[in-house]
């Protein structure tokens, strides 16, 4: 057996060897560690043992023995803590390190160890390694740094030595503690006393040793830190100042952490029990909050820190929430007023409500709640402060003087909502059975909740736990699962449309005439108007059933008063109106009732007009908030219910009226085509229907015949009344478009659209970009104004401030391999800070620029200025000149001096004259400039190699250039000047001429040559550059937003301060070696399809790390690491956001590095100037951007994956590592064993930080009451991180998103934005537009890519203004962090109501008077599913969520409480778009089964004689125009089958839509963000879609082959195609939508597997633990369980009975029935399908189940198949049964059959008890057999010819084949061809 110790050795091996595999680039990348890598985690949690080894590893090589002394000192340790070796791992972690100090041991080569002495050696080796790095220095420098605030220059070098000083002090703290220990068993007189003083003065004077190794997240609050400059701003020690508190006495023991001083949290703390990381991290939270208050003031800090009307506005933001509550419930608040409170009391309770909040938990979500904890806590406290000494709150105490908010307060609440999630039944229970988050918070809208008391009573209703099967009651809404939340939320609206078509209607059967007769009958919409708003107030009644017990009595009493008046109401003016009608009959000249029916009417329109304008419109609502009137108020309330959000749900009057006149346009629209195109060609048929007396029908019929024909004129009349109720979406679909792009033209978008347009505007750029992004502090541009003349000015300035960000934009493209090298260099713009007097613009704007100038001077044959206008044409071929003759004339002075020089100096000086005097074609000439300037390069060429032994060479290529100059350019008349000028003939004839040069050193000198040498060489025209569509498109869109309407840029310092922050569960951190590797069936690797994609990005990566490695194994090798990241930062993965993310710090810190901001530092001189270069090294450009920008990933179960290991917790860790100013929040749980066995687990909220190791360190943990996962996942998780984020704002962002460099340089703009004039109040959510990144992966990508650019783009721009409906609809919003957390959070998170978390934030912020705008001068990328299978499940889900909204709270609220108009495009643009999405498919049912009706009674071919209708055309045309909303936007993309997408989209929304509402199951779908090249197999996607569109597509087919074979068109063929075009379309596309876009769909090997995994899934028998995906049955049985409820049986019972129609109506058509419409026949038709069942029960039965009657059972078989033949043949031959009559009973039988299967299942426990379940099954089997083959047939013919293979790879692929790539040989896996 292998011992422990050689175990241990080889793990010790292993981590070594998988270190160096880290450090090489391989592995996951985490940094060494050493021995210190396997403490577990029960020891490195309650002692510094990992710190002790990491720091026997480092010093390892210094000193062996004391790193031997560690690691005993070590196991000592470990050994205390747990002897008995308890822990997980601790045993393996004590047998080890014995191991490894015998190890140490033996290395001594036998020689002695002498432990009495290690303390002295210990202490040798400390106070050389003091010495060694300068410890003792660095203390002296940072206690001078302490006095003076400043930054000493010496220091320079600790920027760039910053994490390894923290490594130093790391050591010596590990030393320290080491010592320690060993000196209590020193002898007292020797070295142990020396240590002890020594400890002594530590502890009184090392603030850097505790200050850099103290955790902390943003300031170092505890103790000073030296590498971290944040701690030094001015306003950040102001705000550390202000919440100092001395006034009341702490007890002695209270410990206070850190090296501080006491302040109010210390106070909060030991009053309340508030846990001390909470009140760390809120200390933090609060001091940041101050210190950006005061910076925005812009005021100085003086003597007083911080200004009042900074500690004013935070106190006012945070508490406005708790204010405004106060307010409603009419009670005072904890203070008496405003005035009346001392900055110290405001900071107090800004304190103590962030620490409440904080420390909540869950109870976060219950914003009011907080309201009332921090009422009473708030009056706690303000008596507490009253005392000389603080003492324990008494509701918060428990045992004896001891204090815990968490247990006393939270808890509680906690464990009565934990019990109410405990019986959701995980989202199956019925919404109305238990209580949510949004239940338990409105139960503080009430003064009754004061009933609870304080400390709460534990049996108080609110805290009722769930009794089984028994209630706890809501609070004043109930969530029916039930479409009549539709009409109950949004009533007004479906009032107004059916009065409308009531009112159309009957003018249009008047023939529009005008009289009082008609007016008369128009007045029925009053009867109408008042039944309908009855059933509205009926269905208040009936839905608020559940809540009766607990809600508020006066929202209970204004239901009952609106009942009974609406129901009065109904009586009274139906009863007025009926005697309106008898008046009118009897022709009576008395209008007694006509007079009282116009009164009440107008009295009540008028008060409605009243009410409508006092609460709606804005110019009134004032006033009405000013009434006091009781009796105006009771009408008030009466006619809109008051709750706590919702109030002033109105605009400024200008957005009222915009938003109006929109609606005005559509109804003008939708009522004009309704009555001229819907209603009134129907009048005239209707009228001739309705008199037909003798039609012949030709089944029997049971409601029509003798009653008008009445299903006759529904079939006709309800799709039109269908599509009335669904087209105003059309209408407002088209409108929308033509606003948004007025509105988008308007705003400058698309103005740069082409790289072309780049190039021409490029000289605008400059000063566009410092207009909106420069801030007027920036003062660390190096600039010599005196050189510049006065024209160039303001350009050059310009120039000079835009180059380093353009450039950094540039230098980002690179590092993202987006561009080349070259054209990095052609991209870059110079610094033009040089003594140029000109702009120099970036190379790729003048390459080929010079050879082209001097092609028109070899042609030119005219004067100079000819010449010169001529080059003027081209702006930048001007430049280009220009600059090449300074730039020569610069390098030339120089090079050379004495009679050089003297040369120079006259050749410029007459080709000056000569210019100036217009004679430079004289002076020179031109045909010879071409020489001149090849000898010119020749020189630059050997300057540029930067090597001065090239020198001798250069002064010859010196000495070239002066020869072609005097003999061949200038005239003669100088040339024989120059050549007998003395000084220069007798340096020439010495050799002395150009004998040597001056070689260049100065930096912008060789700029200058480098930058001349291109101009003369590049000469292929730039046009293209950059290739990369993706680099262009950024370049394109950010250069057209600077001249966007934006915020003028703040400085840094005075910028809103913001979080980032971004949810993170399971999904893709950074792919590994193995995961690029690893081949898919097809013989695709992730990488090597990603080199297909990309090949541009690609290369570029290949050239960066350094070209040389082109085979993958080598780049496996060398640069395994820079791999994993080029693939994952093109995939959907972690580490992409996170790069994009931290830009917005890269960008803060060149942005506040150039605005030179240095604490005590206000004067700077020209010499003192960097260049950017060094802007990531810069203390205080670190520091400034941290103040302002956090970055937190929540990732809920990064400790679970840290504890087993996983990939993707070595994977965030090494981002942590990559980026420090990232953040790591996750939920961390802890079991514990008690005394009874019982395991009891605890639950933290942790963040964490990668420490000088590169390893987690922890920062805060938090104790939470419990599993913070009540309700949805997301949300919750972003619930618990939340309290980690700092500033005003922040953004949510999706961990499928990127971010761009150059987006983020223009976050300040966009974060002014909330203090800018949007409207009556300011922004609580900034909106802003989403690139979606994964348009170019496939035609499906770009059709959703498209479809999302139009939603985020156009249509939100138009929510937005003139709507002002703009809601949140995911990420990447950025919120009014203070507003939101003050208001139940970004997100809600009960189960399965709040699937669609993100939009509950959007309605939260609208109810709560919050203003949400959207911006478009900014963006974010987004990812979104590129596979069909992917797009389904996400728009499942999204369906699914609007479901769930339809029956919330939320949009009840908005519906009821929005005016009118703001109304109808809150509907439309919500759950009215999935509402109208249905009523679309809807459509084409109810036409079709009228259509079917009219074919089965056989009144279709007599009523086109009789009433000679125009239906078809004009059904045909209504029809196509309900399926425009599949096809309005993407005409352009037709050839591409886009509309068989959204076509097939249609059914997918309709589906889930309508079963999330009928039976619920909305959850989240998990649709993976992978890369989809992968072939989908048949039987998968048969899964997916079988119920949601294949069913429904063979319904339809089924409806318009029963009108084809038995219906009448009088136009014939084309009649019925025209009619049923769009019908045809919409079944193809719901059955072959799934293979057509389906990657090697039509492969004949791919389709012969398809077929073979079918069967084999059909026909396995499911069973315990068997999957869906396996089996057939085990599928089938998955497919019914949304069928719970008996509400939902009969729903679907009812929905069954449609299928019956189609046997009713065939039987009738039979020849063998004849003109005999007995009911009989329908009758005997059942006997025959009973007996088909019985036979095909015969042909079906097992014989494995009847082994003893085989032979019987086979007889029968065979006996009943000769019976069945010879009854068809007798039955064809002596009866008028046809064979068309044997195919039309099976078109009759197959849709009875699947409603029998249909009913089975939904009445299951019957059919069980009946026996019949097993026959029920092998039916179903039957069913999907056949539909299988239908569909799989068409799939299989087409998959013989390859041309169609080829098709439709063309099709899928068409953005990658215009990339020219051989996406077919991708598909094809044929991978050695394409290598090769």
């Amino acid at each position: 057996m292998v011992s422990p110790h050689n175990n241990w050795e080889r793990l010790v091996r292993a981590i070594l060897q998988r270190e160096r595999l880290r450090q090489s680039g391989q592995g996951h990348g985490r940094t060494s560690s050493g021995i210190a890598g396997a403490v577990p985690p029960s020891l490195g949690r309650a002692t510094n043992v990992e710190a002790i080894l990491q720091a026997a590893d480092d010093i390892q090589s210094e000193d062996p023995n004391v790193a031997r002394i560690l690691c005993e000192q070590a196991y000592s340790m470990a050994q205390n803590l747990d002897p008995n070796s308890d822990g997980r791992g601790v045993l393996q972690f004590k047998t080890g390190l014995m191991s490894v100090i015998k190890q140490k041991l033996a290395k001594r080569d036998g020689a002695g160890i002498d432990r009495d002495h290690d303390v002295e050696r210990l202490w040798e080796f400390y106070q050389l390694y003091k010495r060694r790095h300068r410890v003792d220095d660095i203390q002296r420098e940072e206690q001078k740094w302490l006095e003076s605030g400043t930054f000493s220059a010496n220091l320079g070098d600790l920027e760039i030595r910053s994490s390894e000083m923290r490594k130093v002090f790391a050591t010596l703290r590990a030393l320290i503690e080491v010592m320690e220990a060993l000196s209590k068993d020193a002898a007292p007189d020797g070295v142990g006393r020396i240590i002890m003083e020594e400890l002594r003065r530590l502890k009184k004077s090392d603030a850097a040793l505790s200050g850099e190794l103290t955790p902390y997240n943003i300031v170092p609050l505890e103790a000073p830190s030296l590498t971290n400059a944040i701690g030094f701003f001015p306003e950040v020690r102001g705000a550390i100042s202000a919440i100092r508190y001395t006034f009341r006495k702490l007890p002695a023991d209270f410990e206070i952490s850190g090296q501080r001083d006491v302040d109010m949290f210390d106070l909060l703390e030991y009053v309340f029990g508030f846990q001390k990381d909470n009140a760390r991290n809120q200390r933090e939270n609060v001091v940041l909050t101050i210190a950006n208050a005061q910076t925005r003031l812009g005021i100085p800090v003086g003597v007083d820190p911080i200004d009042e009307k900074a500690i004013n506005e935070v106190f006012l933001k945070v508490l406005d929430n708790y204010m405004k509550w106060c307010r409603y419930l009419r009670i005072r608040l904890v203070w008496n007023s405003l005035e009346a409170i001392n900055r110290d009391r405001k900071l107090f309770f800004v304190s103590l409500y962030f620490l409440i909040w904080g420390e909540a938990a869950n109870v976060r979500f219950l914003p009011e709640c907080i309201c009332y904890i921090f009422h009473h806590m708030g009056k706690e406290l303000d008596a507490i402060l009253d005392h000389e000494e603080a003492y324990r709150a008494a509701s918060c105490i428990i045992g004896e003087n001891s204090v815990s908010f968490l247990q006393q307060i939270i808890c509680p609440i906690y464990e009565t909502m934990a019990a109410e999630a405990a019986a959701i039944n995980n989202g199956k229970t019925a919404h109305s059975a238990w209580r949510s988050y949004d239940d338990f918070n409105e139960y503080f809208w009430s003064p009754a909740c004061f009933e609870l008391g304080w400390p709460m009573k534990r049996n108080s209703s609110f805290l009722l736990k769930p009794i089984k099967r028994k209630r706890t009651g809501k609070s004043s809404f109930v969530e029916h699962r039930t479409f009549l939340h539709l009409y109950r939320s949004f009533h007004r609206m479906w009032i107004f449309l059916v009065v409308m078509f009531q009112a159309l209607t009957i003018v249009a059967f008047n023939r529009g005439k005008s009289n009082l007769d008609v007016f008369k009958t128009v007045l029925s919409i009053g009867p109408t108007f008042a039944i309908m708003n009855f059933i509205e107030s009926s269905l208040d009644v009936l839905l608020t059933f559940g809540a009766y017990t607990t809600a508020r009595g006066m929202a209970i009493s204004r239901l009952v008063i609106r009942f009974f008046w609406w129901g009065l109401s109904s009586v009274f003016v139906t009863y007025c109106y009926m005697k309106v009608l008898e008046e009118r009959n009897k022709q009576s000249p008395e209008s007694f009732y006509f007079r009282i029916y116009i009164l009440v009417l107008g009295v009540y329109a008028g008060i409605r007009i009243v009410f409508a304008l006092l609460l709606k419109f804005p110019a009134c609502h004032t006033l009405s908030e000013m009434s006091d009137q009781s009796f105006f108020q009771f009408f008030k309330w009466i006619y809109q219910e008051r709750y706590f959000v919702g109030r002033g749900l109105y605009e400024k009057t200008t957005d009222y009226l915009r938003y109006v006149l929109f609606w005005l346009v559509i109804f003008s629209c939708k009522f004009a085509f309704t009555y001229f195109l819907q209603i009134k060609p129907l009048v005239r048929p209707t009228k001739i229907i309705v008199d037909l007396r003798f039609l012949n029908y030709s089944w029997h019929d049971l409601i029509s015949e003798n009653n008008h024909n009445t299903l006759t004129i529904a079939s006709l009349w309800a799709p039109v009344v269908a599509i009335y109720l669904m087209d105003i979406h059309i209408w407002y679909t088209i409108l929308s478009a033509i606003v948004g792009g007025v509105m988008g033209a308007r705003a400058r978008l698309g103005e740069i659209r082409s790289i072309e347009m780049v190039h021409k505007r490029f000289e605008s750029f400059p000063e566009a970009f410092v207009k909106n992004l420069v801030s007027s502090q920036t003062k660390r541009i190096p600039f010599n104004r005196q050189s510049s003349q006065v024209s160039q000015d303001n350009k050059k300035t310009s120039a000079v401030k835009f180059s380093p960000f353009w450039n950094e934009i540039i230098k980002s493209l690179r590092e993202e391999d987006y561009i080349s090298n070259r054209e990095m260099d052609l991209l870059s713009m110079p610094s033009n800070t040089g003594s140029l007097t000109l702009v120099q613009w970036p190379l790729f704007l003048l390459s080929s620029k010079i050879l082209l100038a001097v092609d028109l001077a070899l042609d030119c044959k005219d004067r100079q200025e000819d010449l010169w206008s001529r080059i003027c044409r081209d702006e930048y071929m001007a430049y280009a000149v220009q600059e090449c003759y300074y730039s020569v004339e610069k390098i030339l002075y120089s090079l050379v001096d004495g009679e050089g020089g003297v040369w120079v100096e006259k050749i410029f000086r007459e080709i000056n004259r000569s210019m100036d005097e217009g004679s430079l074609l004289v002076t020179i000439s031109l045909k010879k400039l071409q020489l001149v300037l090849q000898r010119f390069t020749a020189l630059t060429g050997l300057l540029i190699r930067n090597d001065p032994n090239l020198s001798q060479g250069a002064a010859k290529a010196m000495y070239d250039v002066y020869e072609v100059v005097t003999h061949d350019l200038v005239a003669i008349d100088l040339r024989d000047h120059l050549d007998t000028w003395n000084i220069l003939a007798r340096a020439r004839n010495e050799g002395r001429l150009f004998s040597r040069i001056k070689w260049p050193k100065d930096p912008e000198i060789m700029e200058q040559i480098k930058r001349l040498h291109l101009l003369l060489t590049v000469k292929d025209s730039a046009a293209n550059i950059p290739k990369n569509l993706e680099a262009r498109r950024r370049l394109e869109f950010f250069t057209n937003s600077l001249f966007m309407d934006m915020p003028p840029a703040k400085p840094v310092s005075q910028m809103m301060p913001f979080s980032v922050f971004t949810p993170y569960y399971s999904e893709t951190v950074l792919y590994s070696s193995s995961d690029l590797r690893v081949e898919n069936e097809d013989g695709i690797s992730i990488l090597f399809y990603l080199q297909k994609i990309f090949p541009d990005e690609w290369e570029n990566f290949l050239e960066r790390i350094d070209g040389g490695a082109t085979e993958d194994a080598e780049l496996q090798e060398r640069h395994s690491l820079e791999l994993r990241f080029w693939a994952s930062y093109r995939g959907q993965t972690l580490a992409r956001t996170v790069r994009g993310m931290m830009y917005y710090r890269r960008a803060l810190m060149l942005q506040s590095y150039l605005e030179w901001r240095s604490p005590g530092e206000e004067d700077y001189s020209q010499a003192k100037l960097p260049t950017t270069e060094g802007f990531g090294l810069s203390r205080e450009a670190r520091a400034q951007a941290d103040l302002k920008f956090t970055y937190v990933v929540s990732c809920q179960i990064y400790g679970q994956q840290k504890q087993r290991k996983a990939p993707e917790a070595a994977d965030i860790a090494l981002l942590l590592q990559r980026n420090e100013a990232l953040r790591v929040a996750f939920i961390h749980m802890e079991e514990s064993s008690a005394t009874d066995g019982t395991l009891s687990k605890e639950f933290y909220s942790k963040l964490t930080k990668a420490d000088i190791h590169g390893k987690d360190q922890e920062i805060y943990s938090i104790k939470l009451p419990g599993d913070p996962k009540l309700g949805e996942g997301k949300p919750e998780n972003q619930n618990h991180a939340i309290i980690f984020t700092r500033g005003d704002a922040v953004q949510t962002i999706d961990m499928n998103q990127d971010n761009y460099l150059e987006e983020a340089m223009k976050m300040r703009n966009l974060l002014e934005e909330f203090r800018g004039n949007h409207g009556l109040r300011p922004p609580t959510i900034l909106g802003v537009r989403e690139h979606v990144f994964t348009g170019s992966v496939s035609s499906l990508a770009l059709f959703m890519s498209n479809q999302e650019t139009s939603f985020v783009t156009l249509g939100q721009r138009v929510l937005a203004n003139p709507l002002k409906v703009r809601m949140h609809y995911g990420h990447p919003d950025v919120f009014d962090r203070i507003f939101h957390i003050s208001r139940g959070g970004i997100s809600k998170a009960s189960r399965v109501i709040n699937i669609s978390e993100d939009i509950y934030a959007g309605f939260n912020s609208t109810l709560r008077q919050g203003n949400i705008t959207h911006h478009e001068y900014f963006q974010v990328g987004k990812g979104r599913d590129v596979g069909l299978n992917q797009i389904a499940l996400f728009e499942g889900k999204v369906a699914g969520g609007n479901g769930e909204q339809v029956l919330s709270r939320d949009v009840y609220r908005l519906g009821q409480l929005f005016d009118f108009f703001r109304m109808l495009s809150f509907y439309f643009t919500t759950v009215g778009y999935y509402a109208c999405t249905m009523m679309t498919v809807l459509t084409v049912y109810v036409f079709l089964y009228g259509r079917a009706y009219l074919a089965f009674s056989g009144l279709d071919r007599g009523i086109q004689r009789e009433a000679r209708l125009l239906v078809p055309m004009i059904m045909g045309f209504i029809l196509e125009l309900g399926l425009l909303k599949a096809v309005f936007s993407f005409i352009t993309m037709q050839l591409q089958l886009c509309s068989v997408f959204f076509t097939f989209s249609l059914g997918t929304k309709t589906h889930y839509f309508g079963r999330t509402i009928l039976h619920g199951g909305a959850k989240y779908r998990a649709t993976g963000r992978g890369f989809v090249v992968r072939h989908i197999r048949f039987a998968e996607n048969y899964r997916l879609y079988s119920r949601s569109h294949f069913i429904k597509a063979l319904e339809v087919a089924l409806l318009l082959i029963v009108y084809i074979a038995y219906g009448y068109a009088e136009g014939g063929a084309v009649s019925y195609i025209l009619l049923t075009l769009s019908s045809w379309f919409l079944v193809i596309s719901w059955l072959f939508a799934p293979y057509i876009f389906n990657p090697s769909g039509f492969e004949w090997q791919k389709t012969v597997e398809d077929f073979d995994d079918w069967t084999s899934w059909l026909l396995y028998k499911g069973g315990v633990g068997v999957k869906g995906d396996n089996s057939w049955e085990s599928w089938w049985v998955e497919e019914q369980m949304h069928i719970q409820t008996l509400r939902g049986r009969i729903l679907e019972t009812i929905l069954s009975l449609r299928f019956f129609m189609f046997q009713y109506g065939i039987v009738y058509k039979l020849h063998l029935t004849g003109k005999d419409t007995s009911l009989a026949i329908y009758g005997f038709s059942w006997i025959v399908l009973i007996g088909i069942v019985m036979i095909f029960k015969i042909f079906t039965f097992s014989t494995k189940k009847s082994t003893n009657f085989q032979l019987i059972i086979r007889f029968m078989q065979g006996v009943t198949s000769l019976g069945l033949i010879a009854a068809l043949c007798l039955l064809v031959a002596f009866t008028e049964l046809s064979i068309p009559d044997l195919f039309a009973s099976i078109l009759a039988f197959i849709p009875t059959g699947w409603a029998i299967i249909c009913l089975a299942i939904t009445w299951k426990s019957i059919v069980r008890t009946l026996g019949l379940w097993e026959s029920v099954r092998e039916f179903a089997r039957m069913y999907d057999a056949g539909m299988g083959m239908i569909i799989f047939a068409p799939v299989a013919v087409l998959s013989w010819f390859p041309f169609v293979s080829t098709f439709q790879s063309r099709l899928l692929f068409n953005q990658a084949f215009s990339r020219g790539l051989e996406i077919s040989i991708i598909l094809a896996g044929n991978k050695a061809n394409v290598q090769a």
